[in-house]
């Protein structure tokens, strides 16, 4: 599957395994959707449900999802400790490869109306699909939980559903759909079984009250187990890893008097996160995620054009349209970030004060992420310009020919500007750096600013190359303003 697309549905049903069989098998039915977890828990009184797949079938399994959820679900009748305002309580669209994130905003769209439509449902959009600034975040939504919600619904028209009609489900209540980049879903659990003590942990810890940046947080208790839990989201996880969440809930509960008992995942982890955590902890040096086996294993498997450099070289020489320019920035960007990971590397050889071995760590991190990300940036832009070949090879007459060709010249736009970004971003870190290092390691930074340099214009070449493509398309002049 060149396309990918995540949908992690939160079902407000976590004691009746027979349902949630149902839920996986509605969603399993779709030709081309692979359910990757499930999750229950009691206490809360909630699943988690995880699969992928392109994103029309992906689309296709959220609704049958939420159609088999309110044939079983009835809210009237449901007692749980997580916060929810539907019997399919959030739908979240998630771009894992070869979509952008308005492509998942326009799934989230297409089955909240859907949703509205058909079932009878009252859809709010949150996150990137929001239309309005007040609801893009899902907890301003659910304040108040199902009475919160119908009573704003029937008192304030800023609050009329952006599908359906104002008023809740009788039994299946409201549902939210929306966009977002990939988030962990993450539990403390804490040797006491005072409530209070998890929501004031919870409280400070939240991005909203001043705590950890991108960071959500409640206090929940675990009747069954006798204990309290600190229950987060982690939106960005790159701005606030797993490991310092654990140690900020750790050092507030010891402030309290309270000790940490276990720690769970619900649902799925990137790989990148689980790194983060391992690197910290074991405070690895120069650490990649090509390191990994499995990472390594899936490279070499799928015959990464990156693999090596005379590979990549031999496949661009070949006459072909792909690999070309897109991915040879890539690659370039990718080396000059890798002589700013050799130099920082170096520096922390010899540097001795701890306030600048801890910022010259960061900044090599930082440079090993994107020399990462670029190298995998090589193959993306190779995929992305063959789907755009592949679509212009459809016949003039086919009635979906114009929607794909739109879509793969989306893609083919992003994966350069992601380029550029990158490479903008790791030409600044390595400018900081330059009065830090010697002359001859100056030297390296300087050709690596010059090869940075050179990979954001080969990046902006093909850029405008497939805006020409667009003349049409409304969004080419707020693109090439942020040019």
């Amino acid at each position: 599957m060149d396309r990918l697309v995540e949908c992690v549905p939160n079902i407000s049903e976590g004691r009746k395994p027979e349902t949630i069989d149902a839920l996986v098998h509605a969603i399993q039915a779709v030709p081309g959707v692979v359910v990757l977890d499930r999750q229950s828990d009691a206490d809360h009184n909630r699943s988690v449900l995880t699969f992928v797949g392109p994103p029309e079938s992906v689309a296709e399994a959220a609704f049958c999802a939420a159609e088999e959820a309110l044939r079983r679900i009835d809210l009237t009748t449901h007692r749980g400790e997580h916060p929810r305002v539907g019997a399919t309580d959030v739908i979240p669209f998630v771009p894992i490869r070869g979509v952008t994130m308005d492509d998942c905003v326009h799934l989230a769209r297409l089955v909240g109306h859907r949703l509205a439509d058909e079932l009878h449902i009252p859809v709010f959009l949150y996150e990137h699909a929001a239309k309005a600034s007040f609801r893009t975040r899902i907890e301003d939504i659910r304040r108040g939980s199902l009475e919160g919600l119908s009573e704003r619904m029937r008192m304030n028209p800023e609050w009329t559903p952006d599908f359906g009609d104002a008023k809740l489900h009788r039994t299946a209540g409201a549902t939210i759909v929306g966009a977002r980049r990939p988030l962990i879903a993450y539990n403390v659990n804490l040797a006491s079984s005072n409530l209070d003590i998890a929501k004031a942990i919870a409280l400070t810890v939240r991005a909203s009250n001043g705590g950890l940046p991108s960071v959500k947080a409640v206090g929940i208790a675990l009747k069954t187990r006798g204990i309290v839990q600190v229950s987060m989201n982690l939106t960005n996880y790159e701005e606030t890893p797993v490991h310092v969440a654990y140690e900020a809930v750790k050092a507030e509960a010891a402030k309290r008097g309270v000790e940490v008992q276990s720690s769970e995942v619900i649902g799925l982890i990137p790989e990148a996160a689980v790194a983060q955590v391992a690197g910290h902890y074991l405070k690895l040096e120069n650490f990649s995620m090509s390191q990994i086996l499995e990472a390594r294993m899936a490279q070499v498997m799928t015959r990464d054009l990156s693999t090596t450099v005379g590979q990549f070289l031999q496949a661009v020489s070949a006459p072909n349209v792909a690999p070309g320019g897109g991915s040879v920035a890539a690659l370039t960007g990718a080396a000059a970030m890798a002589l700013g990971v050799m130099v920082a590397g170096r520096l922390l050889e010899k540097e001795t004060q701890p306030q600048k071995v801890a910022t010259l760590r960061a900044k090599r991190d930082l440079l090993v992420q994107l020399r990462d990300r670029l190298q995998a940036a090589i193959r993306e832009d190779a995929a992305a310009y063959n789907a755009v070949l592949q679509s212009s090879k459809r016949p003039m007459l086919d009635p979906e020919r114009g929607a794909a060709l739109q879509q793969s010249l989306n893609v083919a736009i992003a994966v350069p500007l992601a380029i550029m970004e990158l490479a903008v971003t790791g030409r600044d870190v390595l400018r900081e750096l330059i009065p830090l290092a010697s002359l001859p390691l100056a030297a390296d930074l300087k050709a690596g600013i010059f090869t940075a340099r050179a990979a954001c214009e080969g990046a902006l070449t093909c850029i405008k190359a497939n805006l020409d493509s667009l003349k049409d398309d409304p969004r080419v002049p707020e693109l090439l303003k942020q040019l």
